[in-house]
């Protein structure tokens, strides 16, 4: 049974061949076929509908088409045929059908208005294109008006009125000043959509005489200028200085300060109105309010929300846009603007109706005679639109009848086709908004078959290798492919062959036994023909010796070999290569048939060697490394850099180019490798040589190109392996003449700085690349892919040029070019730059959140359109933060975390994340401005995790058999806690682990009584949290039970009891100081025991150092201690069995330069601080009874001696400055005075008073306390709230100072 497939990946070469068949009966591609086939016309280019010409230029209206035969073409103007032979102005070009009208030959594009259409005919029928309106574009000049100047008070509104010509298409507005610098725009003062410019309030620095609007024609390139406007502000301050001029100093004047005001619409007006736009269009809504202050706008979609993606806030959110807008899009949208005193609103009602837009369009058919088939056209809009059928330019109705035909509605049936059934179809789909009008042939052909691949080809494949024969055929209807092999052979069957649906025949593993003649049979009912091939299979290449690894003295030789098998009918290549490049171009390596040999072997000889064979047909490779290694000593030889040139001689003086030679200098036993020619420009840069060019060491003379407007001096520097010489002395001078630059700046970029400008940067032509004086640059510019004149100027000698006013963003094409006294350097290439950057406009959509565990999740996005970006596309950024913990329900402060993913990626990885919590995040667009504005927020929340361990775990109150456990709930418990699992086992004194006891306990306990234990033994514990996902980490603690009171061992109870230990050392501590250590310990066992201490440096291998305890004392001072040093200690008992503590560690205190005394816990102090405060007691009471007796003390009377305005006390009522006098002492205090009117000073009104340190005293102490404060050695506090307080020293406050 036959096998087919597709053409696999691996065979691109076949993909024309299937293009070729399986369209080839709607467009043959080969071209001998398409010589031969006939085809309807099919209009291939045509002007667009609605097309604006520049009057003063030719109107070139196209038309052009395919067929065969080729199409003759006709037109109609405004519904009549246009004969273009009366009209000598209007031409029609050769093999064409596009129309040139001479308007630049006495021409008038306004007599050409109208509405044209063209037809292509040919024998199979007649294709027409769209109504194409020509329409000459206007640039009219303003009218003249007298305009009188705006006088305006400081905080009104204004409206600067524009009212440009009437154009077509309408003019570009915008406002500019006398100096053509745009005048700046904010949310204050913008430009509307009819172009006027509205201010919001005025303020003095909108005062001005030259505010100009300018209309821009772009078709025309002409740019027309209103009369400049004049507007005067006048400010409440210069209206007050005129009121102050005429009044006297005794007069109360003073205007009234700029009254603010509620928002008012300035447009639209009223507080309703209607917009229609067109699907696909852009929605264009604009608010502009009056206000003070400034009123802000906000944009709302009633009953629903603003399309995600397409809508932007231009002129400081004053305009809505929405792009691309759908029926969907119709709905009321409301603007508010707002300010501190108030709102207003206005509600747009926007309807979205279509022009019709495709469904289905037809598509052209090519049928076999009798077979059947179908043109359908479908198309929406809004109103539905209206579907109708031409054939062959006119109307189906009172076209000729075709029986084969059927229309209904919107498709056409065709049955059982016939030749003359050929013709184009037109569907036109049209409502009140547009039309749409396709073209659609129906082509019958009955053609035989025809085979495309050239007859008797030849196919070479290597043995076991797929062989691919091709039949590339045609035929209608279309033919069956089948294969034989000879002459006579009988039909190819079978799974050894696969037949591809583009004739092709595969051989999956070509053998010796398949060459041979292939012939391939295409028929239809209309006929047979066939075609042969050859097949050969050709002896795969092989190398039979391979070269080998090769190891070689220096400045010896080496040769690998690379001998090889081949086809004898294939002629072989042997290419050898160096570290996968081409051998050096050295005359030391040899190749030859079967080899490859190096002479004088050096270093850089190392590598590995590669010997390539390549056939037409296949290619083998095989390699080995270069080893090389040092050879034998020789005697020592002095080496040394040459001696440097000398006779330096210049000859043969050109325009562009001078002969130099020299003599070398010695070589001191080191050949010279190369000469360096360097130069020295004495015009440009004196002092300061450059390098020109290098030579082999053998050679002494060299041609030197030389650049004009130069005074040259050359030396030369000799090179040999140890190094330069010293370069030689330089040649005499030569002086080029002046020529026009050789070329133009290098690196020319454009990136703009700001959003609407584009700054233009070059590197400059050095000095002697100027090639004269006089170096200028001729810059130019134009936008990338739109039809615009290239805009030129011509700066000094600098380096960067700054483009104003351009669209945001956009492509440039760019070029600098050189130009001096003498002319102008070749034409530059062009570079592509951009206008400045400005921020995103769109946050990413459909942001959403996977949570992959408890503590990692990944973000998707969907990317911003490229053109809301802005800038360079950078990548996106994730804000994402901890809202709240879900099992402490605490919310903390918010550090927010920052994750930058680069390109366009569309998701990313959040870690670290802390499980069982809440997190919000957001995503931001970021470009080379910043980034663009955040998505909504997001919320998630990350599942359970295992907890941290127990904060801590205490055991206290031992007993003889019991032991109480005290815990802390785990800092983080990452969800919530089921239960606390402990676990507990004895430990004797070899260290042996008893049987282990595992007890769980509820997650609302903290503290736990464990009974029934055996008395003076030792337990390790084991204790920790678990969540319903698991057992988080544990944290281990050993404890001992007491021994028995009456010292009497009692029998283990139980299996798996651990004998108590006994005697024991326990408790051993250490309290270290810098150079002695005080050691003590416990000690449990008989009386009379002879302890001694074993100590040594922490960590060091050396032995342990003794000292002996005299007595049975349970404490030791260790002295001679190393400053800062970490050291290890036990404690042993002479006598039992050399039993020892555990080891402790413990380290010495830094070496300090003098001994310091903590004096606070010394007595003699505490009774000293106790005297100073008895002391400032009894001062202050003897203060208290002098102050109410109305006297005063020294520093009082020197206050009132010497009254300074600017230390008086300020007044409650007036913030005026009063006097401060013994009259006021004795009146209450008001609101807001130093102290409380009772004379006390309370917690909340001073957080630093005598009563917060609880020295057991009210405190009372009157309004003059500041002086108390002053001198009493502290600092006075700040005010709280508004209120003061003095406060006088304690004696804390006098101990900390003394310390």
């Amino acid at each position: 049974m036959m096998k087919k497939k597709s053409i696999p990946a691996s065979k691109p070469f076949l993909i024309l061949f299937l293009c070729q068949i399986i369209s080839a009966l709607d467009v043959p591609l080969d071209s001998k076929l398409l010589e031969e086939l006939s085809q309807p016309p099919t209009i291939t280019h045509q002007s667009p509908k609605d097309y604006i010409v520049d009057p003063r230029e030719n109107i070139v209206i196209q038309c052009e088409a395919k067929g065969k035969p080729p199409p003759s073409f006709s037109w109609t103007r405004n519904g009549t045929h246009f004969d273009i032979d009366k009209d000598a102005q209007v031409t029609m070009k050769p093999n064409s059908g596009t129309l040139v009208v001479n308007i630049m030959n006495g021409g008038k594009a306004e007599a050409y208005e109208g509405v044209y259409q063209c037809t292509a005919r040919n024998e199979r029928g007649a294709a027409i294109s769209n109504n194409i309106v020509i329409r000459p574009s206007r640039s009219p000049l303003w009218t003249k008006e007298k305009l009188e100047p705006h006088q305006v008070r400081e905080g009104d509104s204004l409206v600067l009125h524009c009212r440009p010509p009437v154009g077509l298409p309408p003019p570009i507005i915008f406002w500019m000043d006398n100096a053509f610098q745009r005048l700046p725009q904010s949310e204050r003062v913008s430009q509307g959509l009819n172009g006027d410019l509205y201010f919001s309030n005025v303020q003095p620095e909108d005062t001005r005489e030259d505010y100009i609007c300018y209309a821009r024609f772009n078709h025309t390139q002409t740019i027309q200028q209103k009369q400049p406007i004049s507007v005067k502000v006048f400010s409440m301050d210069s209206l007050n200085d005129t009121i102050a001029a005429n009044l006297s100093d005794t007069d109360i004047y003073g205007a009234k300060p700029v009254t603010e005001r509620q928002p008012v619409l300035l447009t639209p007006t009223g507080s309703t109105s209607t917009k229609v736009e067109l699907r696909g269009n852009v929605l264009l809504l604009e608010c502009i309010a009056a206000g003070l202050p400034t009123p802000v706008i906000r944009w709302i979609k009633e009953g629903g929300e603003l399309p995600a993606n397409r809508t932007f806030f231009e002129n400081f959110k004053k305009t809505l846009k929405i792009i691309d807008v759908s029926e969907a899009d119709s709905g009321n949208y409301k603007c508010i603007a707002r300010n501190t005193l108030g709102s207003v609103h206005h509600v747009i009602s926007v309807t979205v109706k279509a022009a019709p837009y495709w469904i289905t369009a037809p598509r052209n058919l090519v049928l076999s005679p009798g077979e059947d088939g179908t043109l359908i056209c479908r198309a929406n809009g809004n109103p539905k639109p209206s579907i109708s059928w031409l054939a062959n330019g006119v109307p189906i109705a009172i076209a000729p009848e075709d029986p084969s035909r059927k229309v209904d509605g919107d498709t056409i049936i065709f049955s059982h086709v016939q030749e003359r059934s050929s013709a184009v179809y037109q569907c036109n789909a049209s409502n009140e908004y547009g039309y749409l009008l396709a073209n659609a042939f129906v082509n019958v052909l009955a053609e035989p078959p025809r085979i495309l691949t050239p007859a008797n080809k030849l196919y070479q494949v290597i043995a076991d290798s797929p062989a691919l024969l091709d039949c590339a055929y045609f035929g209608s209807p279309k033919p069956e492919i089948e294969w034989f092999k000879g002459v006579k052979g009988s039909i190819l069957r079978g799974n050894e062959y696969v037949f591809h649906d583009n004739g092709t025949l595969e051989i999956p593993v070509a053998q010796k036994d398949s060459t041979g003649t292939y012939t391939c049979v295409a028929r239809n009912e209309l006929g047979k023909i066939q075609n042969e091939v050859r097949l050969e299979i050709k002896d795969p290449t092989m190398i039979i010796k391979q070269p080998e690894y090769k190891v070689v003295q220096r400045y010896g030789q080496v040769s690998f070999e690379c001998i090889i098998k081949h086809d004898s009918t294939l002629l072989p290549t042997v290419i050898w290569l160096k570290d996968n490049d081409e051998l050096p171009d050295d005359e030391r390596f040899l190749v030859g048939k079967d080899n490859l040999t190096i002479m004088n072997v050096t270093d850089k000889d190392d590598g590995t060697y590669t010997c390539i064979v390549n056939t037409t047909l296949d290619s083998v490779s095989a390699s080995a490394v270069l080893t090389v290694v040092a050879a034998p000593p020789t005697p020592a030889i002095i080496y040394a850099r040459p001696n440097p040139p000398f006779d330096l001689e210049l000859t043969g003086q050109l325009e562009r180019s001078i002969e130099l030679s020299w003599i070398p200098g010695d070589e001191n036993n080191s050949p010279i490798t190369h000469f360096v020619i360097e130069y020295e420009d004495g015009l440009h840069e004196p002092g300061v040589w450059h390098y020109q060019t290098e030579v082999p060491g053998t050679q002494t003379t060299v041609q030197l190109k030389l650049s004009p407007y130069v005074n040259y001096s050359f030396r030369v520097v000799a090179v040999n392996k140890i190094g330069r010489s010293q370069p030689s002395e330089p040649s005499e001078q030569y002086l080029t003449k002046s020529a026009s630059p050789d070329e133009n700046p290098a690196n020319v970029q454009g990136i703009g700085s700001e959003p609407d400008n584009l700054v233009i940067t070059w590197e400059s032509l050095k000095g002697f690349q100027s090639n004269g004086p006089g170096l200028q640059y001729k810059v130019s510019w134009r936008q990338k892919d739109v039809d615009d004149e290239w805009t030129s100027v011509i700066v000094a000698n600098v380096s960067k040029y700054i483009v104003s006013g351009t669209p945001t963003f956009v492509p440039y094409e760019i070029k600098v070019q050189a130009l001096n006294d003498l002319g102008y350097a070749p034409e530059p290439s062009e570079v592509i730059g951009h206008s400045g950057e400005d921020l995103p406009m769109v946050a990413p959509g459909n942001v959403q959140v996977h949570v992959i565990n408890s503590t990692l999740a990944k973000v998707h996005w969907d990317p911003v359109p490229l053109k809301t970006v802005r800038g360079h596309l950078q990548g996106y950024k994730v804000y994402y933060w901890k809202v709240q913990s879900l099992s402490r329900r605490s919310r903390r402060h918010v550090e927010k975390n920052i994750l930058t993913f680069r390109g366009n990626k569309t998701f990313g990885m959040l870690p670290g994340l802390e499980p069982y919590s809440s997190y919000k995040l957001n995503v931001r667009v970021v470009n080379g401005k910043g980034e663009g504005p955040a998505s909504p927020d997001k919320l998630f929340k990350t599942p359970e995790g295992v907890p941290s361990s127990p904060s801590y775990l205490k055991i206290t109150n031992p007993t003889l058999d019991s032991l109480t456990l005290e815990w802390g709930s785990p800092t983080h418990p990452n969800g919530v806690l089921t239960s606390y699992i402990l676990k507990f086992q004895p430990i004797n004194n070899t260290h042996e682990l008893g049987p282990l006891v595992e007890i769980r306990i509820p997650a609302n306990e903290s503290s736990l009584i464990l009974k029934n234990l055996n008395y003076s033994t030792r337990y390790k514990f084991y204790f920790n949290a678990q969540t319903s996902v698991g057992s988080g980490s544990q944290i281990t603690e050993e404890a001992v039970t007491i021994m028995d009171e009456a010292g009497i061992l009692h029998p283990a109870v139980g299996t798996g009891k651990v004998q108590p230990l006994y005697p024991r050392i326990r408790n051993v501590t250490t309290a270290a100081a810098e150079t002695y250590a005080n050691i003590s310990w416990e000690y449990e066992g008989p009386d009379h025991a002879n302890f001694y201490v074993e100590y040594g440096v922490a960590g060091s291998k050396e032995d342990w150092k003794k000292e002996i305890v005299n007595g049975s004392r349970s404490f030791f001072v260790l002295k001679g201690l190393t400053p800062g040093t970490a050291y290890k200690v036990r404690v042993g008992a002479e006598g039992l069995s050399g039993f020892r503590s555990s080891e402790d560690v413990f380290e010495t205190g830094p070496a300090m330069a003098s001994r310091q005394v903590d004096i606070a816990t010394q007595g003699w102090f505490i009774g000293l601080m106790c005297a100073v405060a008895l002391l400032i007691l009894i001062l202050l009471i003897v203060c208290f009874i002098r102050r109410n007796k109305g006297g005063k003390y020294p520093v009082k009377e020197k206050e009132d001696a010497h009254a300074d305005p600017e230390i008086q006390p300020m007044k409650e009522d007036d913030g005026t400055f009063g006097e401060y006098s013994d009259a006021e002492d004795h009146k209450p205090l008001k609101k807001g005075s130093r102290t409380p009117s009772d004379r006390t000073v309370k917690k909340e009104d001073s957080d630093d008073s005598l009563v917060d340190y609880g020295e057991g005293v009210n405190g009372q102490f009157n309004e003059d306390g500041s002086f108390i404060g002053q001198y009493s050695g502290k600092k006075e506090k700040e005010p709280a709230e508004g209120n003061e307080s003095s406060e006088a020293p304690s004696p804390v406050n006098a101990m900390n100072s003394f310390v």
